[in-house]
């Protein structure tokens, strides 16, 4: 494979110590300011998603992602208020301090600079952006790729050490407007405007990406590559086989629905489901 980009640290080796990494999503509770926001206390929002990392963690993940999931129906990036960040911050804080745990930030939709703003002042260790290169039509509207901003913006505070995990053909959206480049090609985009590693989804929350996409997607790069959605105890042995990471949530939810509590007997359902591969490493 030719190398489309310098060379970089293995980003899965560097934040979890392992070849492979299981990573849990915490969907936090909506925010103030968002349309579905009753009026919960701070506390108890943060109470939620320091449970949900506890059953995370007490069932054996490698590490978290934390999103503000309950802000539906989700911002452009520049509509996103600085107190998404400010809470998001805090929660993080706190969930670095009780766990010590590698964490990662996802501001929805798509706010990459909020997201490196939030890992700094919270301690987190990567940022997920779901389009870093090109373009597509998401439930958003036209959304662009975040890498030359976002790479600015890191290096102005001296935030290097946060790496960056970017979709390749992201979820919930049309790519109609690059349906003439493959998603090889759109996979070695995001290599070469410097991602750290990429991800491969399916069509929505809770849809996996197909195998022949992961191939297609595994062929295009080097990087660290990670299935971001629809892993279940079922394909979850398949899927590691052929990547570096996974990414899950609502498997691992009550009744497997994403805005229910994380369930710590699915949480070790899971975790045995992944061991085989993962003591192979």
């Amino acid at each position: 494979m030719v190398s489309i980009s310098a060379e970089k640290i293995n980003a899965i080796q560097a934040i979890f110590s392992r070849k492979k990494a299981v990573i849990g999503v915490i969907h936090c509770d909506p925010f103030p300011g968002a349309p579905k926001y009753n009026g919960k206390s701070i506390n108890d929002i943060i109470e939620r998603a320091l449970r949900d990392a506890d059953n995370y963690i007490s069932g054996g993940v490698h590490g978290l992602i934390i999103e503000n999931h309950g802000d539906i129906p989700f911002s452009k990036p520049e509509d996103i208020g600085p107190e998404t960040s400010a809470l998001m911050a805090v929660i993080t804080d706190r969930i670095r301090t009780r766990f010590d745990v590698p964490l990662g930030i996802n501001v929805l939709a798509n706010a990459a600079i909020p997201a490196l703003a939030t890992a700094l002042s919270g301690g987190a260790d990567f940022v997920r952006v779901n389009q870093w290169a090109n373009a597509y039509i998401a439930n958003e509207g036209f959304i662009e790729g975040a890498a030359a901003k976002a790479l600015r913006y890191r290096s102005l505070l001296r935030a290097e050490h946060i790496r960056v995990f970017a979709d390749s053909h992201v979820k919930h959206g049309s790519h109609a407007i690059v349906a003439d480049r493959s998603i090889k090609e759109l996979t070695r985009d995001v290599d070469f405007f410097e991602a750290d590693a990429v991800i491969a989804t399916g069509q929505r929350t809770g849809d996996s990406a197909t195998l022949s996409e992961i191939d297609e997607i595994r062929s295009a790069t080097e990087l660290p590559l990670l299935v971001g959605s629809g892993v279940t105890p079922e394909n979850v042995g398949e899927i590691l086989s052929r990547t570096q990471g996974v990414i899950v949530a609502s498997a691992l939810k009550v009744n497997g629905v994403w805005w229910n509590d994380v369930e710590l007997a699915r949480v070790k359902h899971f975790m045995e489901a992944a061991r085989t591969v993962l003591e192979a490493e």
